[in-house]
Order: structure tokens, then C-alpha cells, then sequence
């Protein structure tokens, strides 16, 4: 599959190395792709790096990889077409730091959240909250004592779910729960406050969530 990832920091680079290694074909798209050199060379056949929109034409289904209030600059950068007809896996979370830099409250809540913003703002993509309740590091292969955790799912498109809890199960997560429509992104992007709330104080960086049915 071609996926495109519109942004280049920690989560789209650990990402890319997931599909990478699950066969896919991704490009990485940058304000500055030459920044990404490094990075495809690492990861070898089947990464590539190119601009925001050239990310975003490649993808048969693409990852928004951006800061969580800046999707909207990231979206036009991109090209908006070029997210039409798409599955969108959106792990972003509108977080607003405090003068320290440290997460301080979401930007939109509570009857707003990033991921309903992001499906308003592209009506004809197949938006898809997941991911974003880990570290980076754990998205792939997730290693957590007390294991495996569980990660989430929420979106309106029935069959995007499934693309992307299939995607989720080849990542190593086994243990996978649909929340139902994009507006659950409102609880899901509140779960990375609170991640950030135990994980930063106390290094925790492994901490995951599991759901205890």
C-alpha cells in the first residue's frame, strides 16, 4: 500500500518505520524534506521523503502527523484534494503547553475536539482517531508490562475502522476497541492529557491503557 504521512517528527517517523516494515510503501512529507535524508536512509526500501502536498498525493491512506493545532496549515500545505475520497488516520491531540513547555489543557473541548474539526474540515476523507494515547515509541510493536493494552478506535466510516484497526493489528496491537463515531475523539484526545498527567512527572514513557472488559 502507499501511504503518505503529512509531517516528519518523532510519531511520523516511528510510524513510517511500522509501515515500512509492514510492506508499504511511505513517503514522509516536510517543509523541509531534505531534513529526512537521514531518516530514509535508515529505513531503506520502501521510505521516501518529499513536500507536504507530494506526501499527500502518494498516499492511498495517509496519517496526519502534525501538531494538533496546527492541522489546519498542514491541510492546506498539503493540497485540501488531496485528502479527498481517503482514509485519514488522525493521532493528533490539540495540545496547548504552558510557559515551560509543559501540556497544560486541550485547545478544544469539551464538546469540540481536534478529530471532529479535522472531518469538518475535510468532509470527503474518511477521518480516523487512533494512536495518539501512547508515546511515540510504543505506537509499533508496543511493549508494556501488564500487557497488551488497548488502543482505540473512532471515526464515522465503518470500513475506514476496519482499514485502520487492520493496520493497528500488524502494528502489534491485538487488542483493539471501535468507540463508535469521530466525536469520541473528545474522551480519546482527553486520555492523552492524561497520559501526560503520569507518564511526564514520572518517566513512564511504556504507559499504555488497557480496557478491562
Amino acid at each position: 500500500m502507499k501511504v503518505g504521512i503529512v509531517g516528519s517528527g518523532s510519531v511520523a517517523r516511528d510510524l513510517g518505520r511500522g509501515f515500512v516494515k509492514r510492506g508499504d510503501h511511505v513517503k514522509l512529507g516536510s517543509r523541509s524534506p531534505e531534513s529526512l535524508a537521514d531518516w530514509v536512509e535508515e529505513v531503506g526500501d520502501g521510505a521516501s521523503a518529499g513536500t507536504m502536498q507530494e506526501a499527500a498525493a502518494h498516499g492511498e491512506v495517509l496519517v496526519i502527523a502534525v501538531k494538533g493545532t496546527e492541522t489546519d496549515s498542514a491541510i492546506e500545505a498539503a493540497g485540501r484534494d488531496n485528502f479527498a475520497g481517503k482514509v485519514l488516520i488522525d493521532p493528533t491531540n490539540p495540545i496547548v503547553f504552558d510557559a515551560d513547555g509543559r501540556p497544560d489543557h486541550l485547545a478544544y473541548g469539551p464538546t469540540d475536539s481536534g478529530g471532529e474539526r479535522l472531518q469538518r474540515s475535510l468532509p470527503d476523507t474518511m477521518v480516523v482517531k487512533s494512536f495518539g494515547i501512547v508515546n511515540s515509541g510504543q505506537m509499533v510493536d508496543p511493549d508494556v508490562k501488564g500487557g497488551p493494552a488497548t488502543m482505540f478506535v473512532a471515526g464515522n466510516d465503518g470500513a475506514a475502522k476496519e482499514t485502520v484497526t487492520s493496520i493497528l493489528r500488524d502494528f502489534g496491537w491485538q487488542d483493539v476497541a471501535d468507540l463508535g463515531g469521530i466525536e469520541a475523539s473528545r474522551e480519546l484526545e482527553s486520555l492523552c492529557m492524561l497520559w501526560c498527567r503520569y507518564a511526564l512527572p514520572n518517566q513512564a514513557w511504556q504507559t499504555a491503557f488497557k480496557l478491562l472488559r
